[in-house]
């Protein structure tokens, strides 16, 4: 994929396909930028702003805004809209991620040395600037959004990332702290998984139709369907995304995955390698796949870049 010409379509039986319906990936150099420029436009402390670009710009596969690209990029086929619609929503979201991260990272949570096969960021620039760097990243992310999204949509939008950053805090607790509620282990591992890493996705996807929706000017009532669908595609992709996050930390090593890995069987974790086995594991990985691509299917091509990362998170070894 590296050697693809990202400027040039590609013809696939008799139909033009863009490099991204090859490597869904395609935009992080335009996500990227945007994040940088947007960090530069801010009046920040130095070390401040570069405590947070050691963290937000850190190598990475930017999933979440690459999903909210693709939902935007989706539903905006026919009507004018592209992947760019969706940068300001996208970047808000990457940046409640990035905030999480730093927290996740940090002794009083996961205690983790490695991000991303780098120091985190305590390890890097202080316990005190990442905490600071992380409290900036989530203020940013919804000053992000209320200055550059549709104004009609803003409420809309602020309310969706505040109601995600809340579910993620609270799948944060349950898997650090315990206390889910549930009776039977399954129940346990879904909700705490549906919460620490599907609600993010979610939005993320979410947000994309939103962007579209606002750039496009889509009806009310197409919205509410579209945003339906996307749901089902997202929720099933938090899922497989999460149980293979699990999986990774069962069977390889630190060095591969470029973060500690073990720490949830040392730490008593509910996963889903814990309740279901690895097979079993494998199973519902298969079963959410199948979900996400049925949720998606009448997109059709428009919705083929989305079918490709729900494949690729799902054989993903780091």
């Amino acid at each position: 994929m590296d050697q693809i010409d990202r400027q040039m379509p590609f013809s696939h039986n008799g139909s033009t396909l863009w490099p991204c319906m090859l490597d869904p990936f395609a935009p992080l150099s335009h996500i990227d930028g945007y994040l940088k420029d947007f960090l530069e436009s801010r009046r920040l402390a130095p070390l401040l702003r570069e405590a947070l670009v050691y963290s937000l710009l850190a190598p990475g596969k930017r999933l979440r805004p690459v999903l909210c690209w693709h939902a935007c990029e989706a539903l905006g086929t026919g009507v004018g809209v592209t992947g760019q619609d969706s940068l300001p929503a996208g970047g808000a979201v990457e940046l409640i991620h990035c905030f999480s991260l730093i927290h996740d990272d940090l002794p009083a949570l996961d205690n983790d040395d490695l991000r991303r096969g780098r120091p985190t960021l305590h390890k890097h620039a202080g316990e005190a600037m990442a905490i600071l760097a992380a409290d900036l990243a989530h203020a940013l992310a919804f000053v992000l959004i209320s200055e550059r999204c549709p104004a009609e949509l803003v409420p809309q939008m602020v309310t969706e990332l505040a109601a995600a950053t809340e579910a993620m805090i609270v799948g944060q607790v349950y898997d650090t702290l315990g206390g889910v509620e549930g009776t039977s282990l399954e129940v346990q591992a879904e909700k705490i998984h549906a919460n620490k890493t599907g609600a993010l996705i979610r939005a993320s996807c979410r947000l994309g139709i939103l962007s579209a929706c606002g750039a496009g000017h889509i009806q009310e009532e197409r919205q509410k369907l579209e945003l339906e669908r996307i749901t089902r595609y997202a929720d099933a992709l938090g899922l497989i995304f999460q149980i293979t996050d699990d999986l990774l930390d069962v069977e390889q090593t630190s060095e591969h995955v470029g973060k500690k890995t073990g720490k949830d069987a040392a730490a008593g974790k509910v996963t889903y390698p814990v309740v279901f086995g690895v097979e079993g594991s494998r199973r519902e990985i298969a079963k959410h796949v199948d979900l996400a691509i049925q949720a998606i299917a009448p997109w059709g091509e428009s919705g083929k870049a989305l079918e490709v990362i729900c494949q690729q998170m799902s054989r993903r070894t780091k």
